[in-house]
């Protein structure tokens, strides 16, 4: 019987995406540097430190890593709060109501900064909601690799048969599977160039999940 949900955050209960998207190209713009729309495509669900690695290594910036991730920071910082227009995604609230009343424990696994998820959970009453909060930026990996998902079942108490991931990226879905965890799908309609075909289960609404649905799901 599953136990606990983890839920990934951008994309999944929030939309950060098109801020993010513009703290990026500002401050490509400010590098010099040309991102493709498949380069930007394949860093979702990456951390942002491991995408200016990334970066880094192949656009040879001369810049310290915890520079570029401090400026990228202060660019979203800067749009969170200037905008008004950031709701949660349609029909997740209810969803984690529902779970939360029938006794699913719930975790953050977000490959977002600590600073990010604090933001989104003070913004809409969230923590009382999740037992525990996992950030991408306390591991070495980013997705696909499995680190983030292992450690929140790890802190969860749960046997991996008894999780599952709710997941919108790619690189999500990849760790769910390295981690062994049954693997939900969000295929929303923000979602673009995303390969959900190896999730166990596609979902295009969160009217499709509820607790009845997902309880006796095997692992």
């Amino acid at each position: 019987m599953i136990q606990t949900v983890i839920f990934d955050m951008d994309g999944v209960i929030v939309d950060t995406e098109p801020m993010h998207h513009y703290a990026y190209s500002q401050h490509f713009s400010q590098l010099g540097i040309d991102v493709s729309p498949e380069l930007y495509a394949s860093f979702t669900g990456n951390s942002t430190k491991n995408i200016y690695e990334k970066l880094k290594m192949q656009f040879t910036l001369d810049q310290d890593i915890q520079y570029l991730v401090e400026t990228k920071r202060n660019l979203f910082n800067d749009a969170f709060d200037s905008k008004n227009d950031l709701f949660l995604l349609d029909g997740v609230k209810d969803l984690i109501e529902d779970f939360y009343a029938n006794g699913i424990q719930l975790v953050l696994g977000s490959s977002s900064a600590k600073v990010t998820i604090e933001r989104i959970f003070n913004r809409f009453d969230l923590h009382r909601y999740f037992s525990h909060i996992v950030s991408g930026e306390d591991f070495l990996y980013s997705k696909p690799h499995p680190a983030i998902f292992e450690y929140a079942a790890r802190v969860s108490k749960t046997d991996r048969n008894n999780c599952v991931v709710i997941e919108d990226s790619t690189n999500g879905i990849l760790a769910a599977n390295a981690a062994g965890i049954y693997c939900i799908g969000y295929d929303s309609v923000n979602s673009k160039m995303q390969d959900y075909s190896t999730a166990d289960q596609v979902i295009g609404h969160f009217s499709e999940l509820n607790f009845e649905r997902i309880r006796n799901i095997k692992g």
